[in-house]
């Protein structure tokens, strides 16, 4: 629901100025839009402004900015807290005046203060201004369901929804973050707190910032790492019986409040464990058919469509299927730039809009299974992961023995030199990529390299081996188990950052709203405490997910391999794209943007064009892709550039 932005600062900006970037975020709230302007002690001028789009309480007594009764109290809102109603009844000396949640965010700030946030459970982006103290409050959600953006120069401050409204701040200079695009590249998606431009940042899941008089901080109210610790250390012990009936019970109240909203939903259906519980569970709360909505390949290979049919029909829910072809796909490449504003190079993304334009001419709401495989141990790297945890003794052993000088030339087999050489224990889960992270190395140029290395060693305060393509951070998690570390890991970058990205500008592009039961944060506390052995057990990833989806749905029609949203990479890159990849890569065109190298770009390009993916560890297009991907929101964008 809605997106949000606002400004603070001494710097003139007028009302129509405001108005015009919150009006770059219409797809995110068509119905209603509010500015406000106000004048502040010392000089600074605040305002803020909001896009609407209604789900609870369609009247105009929803509409934002909302102030409190005294007006010394302002937010403006994006998301749901879905415990509202149950904070209205701690919260009855105040004097509602609307049903809506973004008014039960004013009551509770003026009960609890700014540590209300901690009573909040649901997905939002918050922006509260206290005209008592003249401060400012940014806050995101816990998992990161929400965007929230923020500029900084000097003592200015710009916040907002999605980078677009920031670009149209009318003393924004962009300047491309280059120390970025080696990760970027590799990972194809930009995590937090890092964004494209080197003075935009994204708070990131759990976070708030606190701005006062031109100064801010950023503080943590929400750790990934210390609410896992204390949930494990407060559990109860409860047998697997027990937690099943507790993980059951748990969702199906995340789901009964989802199911609250004052216009049509529906539910994302894949026929995979996750979306199939979820719809089963809010079919089971439904008293009619609950709409349910999927997407289907005439590539039989790729094609979950029969899946979700088979289970909608079990289920008996209304269900409706979308087959698509290449065409479907190739015509919202692109709109990637307009929507996903920084460059975001998860293919499945264009799927995954076209999913939410099926949904959109029915409902305005959408439940999905996101969180899943990064709560219950749920993709296959974790499989992974756990056969390498019993060979890193011998691959530590390989790695001594192979620095010895007559042996380190000796060409090992690709799985052994993986093993042998991972051996940096800030990044122990993270095994592999080097080839790709050495291509990105050499399309970014060497010196990005050297300034990202003098960054990393500034932010340290030591010589440490930089890991331009990973995230250095694994310690900080205090965990053994390299499955539940790498779920920790995935919870705080790829799951904020690429998996809800992608969800939100998809569904937001067509002015809908998405809901993810399984990132409740009961639910997220449950996970975190179980025995790891409740997730994964003699090869079962999702084993207690998969279990309660078994009392809902028969085994047989869940049991298969799991396809998940298949763009053709390849062949899109060296067929209708390829003269336009090559356009991007050309040695004059890259020289006079001035962000890759020329030449190594260019025959990095040529190489792949000339013999596409082939072989282990080679599949050029991890790379190629997110360069393309790049390229193209920079043309779109490139007038904003400083």
């Amino acid at each position: 629901m809605c997106g949000i932005c606002g400004y603070i600062g001494k710097k003139l900006i007028r009302e129509e100025q405001l108005a015009k970037m919150n009006h770059q975020m219409f797809h995110r709230g068509p119905d209603d839009s509010g500015v406000s302007m106000h004048s502040l002690p010392g000089d600074y001028i605040l305002g803020l402004a909001q896009r609407r789009l209604s789900i609870l309480d369609l009247s105009v007594m929803g509409h934002q900015p909302m102030y409190s009764p005294n007006q010394m109290v302002g937010v403006v809102f994006n998301g749901e807290i879905y415990n509202f109603e149950e904070l209205r009844e701690e919260l009855s000396d105040y004097p509602f005046e609307s049903t809506c949640d973004t008014e039960v965010i004013i009551a509770a700030y003026l009960k609890w203060g700014i540590d209300c946030v901690d009573k909040l459970n649901g997905m939002f982006a918050i922006g509260l201004f206290d005209f008592e103290t003249d401060t400012l409050y940014l806050l995101r959600d816990r998992v990161g369901k929400k965007p929230l953006y923020y500029y900084v120069d000097g003592k200015e401050l710009v916040f907002a929804s999605e980078l677009k409204p920031i670009m149209d701040y009318p003393y924004f200079h962009g300047e491309i973050h280059r120390e970025v695009l080696i990760r970027y590249l590799y990972q194809q998606y930009i995590a937090a707190p890092d964004t494209i431009y080197k003075n935009i940042f994204k708070l990131a899941p759990g976070e708030m910032l606190i701005y006062h008089e031109g100064e801010y901080t950023i503080r943590k109210y929400w750790d990934t790492a210390d609410v896992y610790h204390e949930q494990r250390g407060h559990w109860d012990g409860m047998s697997y019986e027990e937690t099943l009936e507790e993980l059951n019970r748990l969702l199906t109240e995340a789901t009964r409040k989802r199911m609250v909203a004052d216009v049509p939903y529906g539910a994302f259906l894949s026929g995979g464990y996750d979306s199939t519980l979820i719809t089963a569970i809010a079919q089971s709360i439904s008293r009619e058919p609950v709409k349910t909505f999927s997407i289907g390949f005439h590539d039989i290979e790729h094609n979950e469509a029969i899946y979700a049919a088979r289970v909608a029909e079990y289920l008996g829910t209304k269900h409706t299927e979308q087959y698509i072809d290449e065409k479907d796909m190739l015509r919202l490449l692109e709109e990637l730039p307009k929507y996903y504003d920084e460059p975001f190079a998860d293919s499945s993304q264009i799927p995954s809009m076209l999913v939410a334009e099926t949904a959109k001419q029915d409902v305005t709401v959408v439940l999905s299974g996101d969180g899943g495989d990064e709560l219950f141990c749920g993709y296959n790297v974790y499989e992974t992961i756990a056969r390498a945890r019993k060979m890193d003794g011998l691959g530590g052993a390989v790695h001594s023995i192979m620095s010895l000088p007559l042996l380190n030339r000796i060409k090992l087999p690709y799985a052994i030199r993986t093993i042998a050489d991972n051996r940096e224990i800030e990044t122990k889960t993270q095994f592999g990529g080097e080839n790709y992270i050495r291509l990105a190395e050499r399309m970014v140029g060497a010196d990005c390299t050297l300034q990202g290395r003098k960054r990393e060693k500034q932010r340290t305060g030591a010589d440490e081996v930089w890991l331009p393509g990973k995230y250095p951070r694994e310690q900080g998690y205090r965990e053994s188990n390299w499955q539940e570390r790498r779920m920790l890991l995935d919870i705080d970058t790829y799951l904020p950052d690429d998996v809800l990205c992608k969800v939100d500008r998809a569904t937001m592009k067509y002015s809908m709203e998405a809901r993810c039961p399984i990132l409740d944060r009961d639910v997220l506390c449950l996970a975190y405490a179980m025995p790891h052995q409740y997730k994964y057990h003699k090869g079962i990833k999702k084993r207690i997910l998969k279990d309660l989806t078994y009392r809902y749905v028969p085994k047989e029609l869940l049991e298969r391999p799991k396809v998940g949203f298949s763009v053709p990479l390849d062949s899109w890159l060296r067929g209708p794209l390829r003269e336009k990849l090559e356009d991007l890569g050309n040695c004059e065109y890259l020289e006079k943007q001035g962000i890759f190298h020329p030449r190594e770009t260019n025959k990095i390009i040529q190489d792949y064009l000339a013999s596409g993916d082939q072989g282990v560890g080679s599949k050029i297009s991890k790379v190629v892709w997110p360069f393309f991907i790049f390229q193209q929101w920079y043309e779109y964008y490139k007038d904003k550039m400083t």
